[in-house]
């Protein structure tokens, strides 16, 4: 990682650390905890009235989010759900909530303030169903193929490396499994030195990017029936959207095993323990033979 993007990376943990602090102070007050301070367009109005008097006030105040994730994933009972950045842990426990006890909902954070605060937020839910892991959202402690929904909240932006979000993400999903994402989106005719012009890195804006570079970052992962909407504006060429895109039910094809335009010598995969006839009614050598080719072994 370079020098600015680690930079970049403690720039945004010390501030949701910050806001972490200041929730955990505010709830031993007489007036409970206060809001972290963010405009109209982030945090807990974004969530319907019945789903913020359900839950901790302390969940609520901690949300610094751009939209309601859990609400446009359409989670199922059983389901296991990972939430990238998760935060005072609103989305975890709402998710927990909508999978039921034969399903589980993971937060994944890097800011030891927030977990904290999140796993104090689960003990007054009584949520049993969740569990909340400390990393970062570009390498995922858990295992390849074992979720069904990855959430997230206007976080993917703070992360300086998109690609390799996006491609973790692909890795955890089940086949079929699928993503239910906030963010915010700029306009494509917006360079990146003007979306950084209208908002810090930590406010979710500098970091943004384009309808066309979100969905390319999501079908290079491997991503299918990606579908960006913009909900709201957050400031001038800058979008809350909703993201949502699918992991195939079947493996992307592997080049090295193209039978017909990626062949030679009368074999697939040449030279590779993968390798097979083009006609499985000769062998590899003989195929090989009557081809001439220069790579017999």
């Amino acid at each position: 990682m370079s020098e600015q993007s680690t930079d970049l990376r403690e720039t945004v943990r010390q501030r949701y650390a910050a806001a972490a602090v200041q929730v955990s102070e505010g709830g031993t007050t007489c007036c409970g905890p206060q809001p972290v301070e963010v405009d109209e367009n982030f945090g807990s109005t974004l969530y319907a009235a019945d789903e913020r008097e359900t839950l901790p006030a302390e969940a609520v105040a901690a949300s610094l989010g751009c939209g309601n994730p859990t609400a446009v994933a359409e989670l199922r009972e059983g389901e296991r759900v990972l939430d990238l950045g998760s935060g005072g842990g609103i989305d975890v426990l709402l998710s927990a909530r909508r999978v039921g006890p034969a399903g589980k909902a993971y937060g994944l954070d890097m800011t030891d303030e927030m977990l904290t605060l999140a796993l104090a937020n689960a003990e007054k839910a009584g949520a049993t169903n969740v569990e909340f892991l400390k990393g970062t959202i570009e390498a995922i402690p858990l295992p390849a193929d074992t979720i069904d929904v990855v959430i997230s909240n206007c976080v993917i932006n703070l992360s300086t490396d998109k690609p390799a979000v996006f491609a973790e993400t692909y890795r955890v999903l089940k086949p079929g499994g699928r993503i239910g994402v906030s963010d915010v989106v700029a306009d494509d005719s917006l360079p990146p030195a003007q979306r950084a012009e209208r908002g810090d890195y930590v406010g979710c804006i500098a970091g943004a990017l384009s309808f066309e570079e979100y969905r390319a970052g999501l079908e290079t992962a491997g991503f299918t029936d990606v579908e960006i909407i913009p909900t709201h504006t957050v400031a001038d060429g800058m979008h809350s959207a909703i993201v949502r895109a699918s992991k195939p039910t079947a493996p992307r094809p592997d080049a090295r095993t193209n039978t017909s335009a990626d062949s030679c010598c009368g074999v697939n995969a040449c030279c590779t323990d993968a390798e097979t006839p083009t006609d499985p009614t000769v062998t590899v050598s003989a195929a090989k033979t009557a081809s001439a080719c220069g790579c017999q072994t």
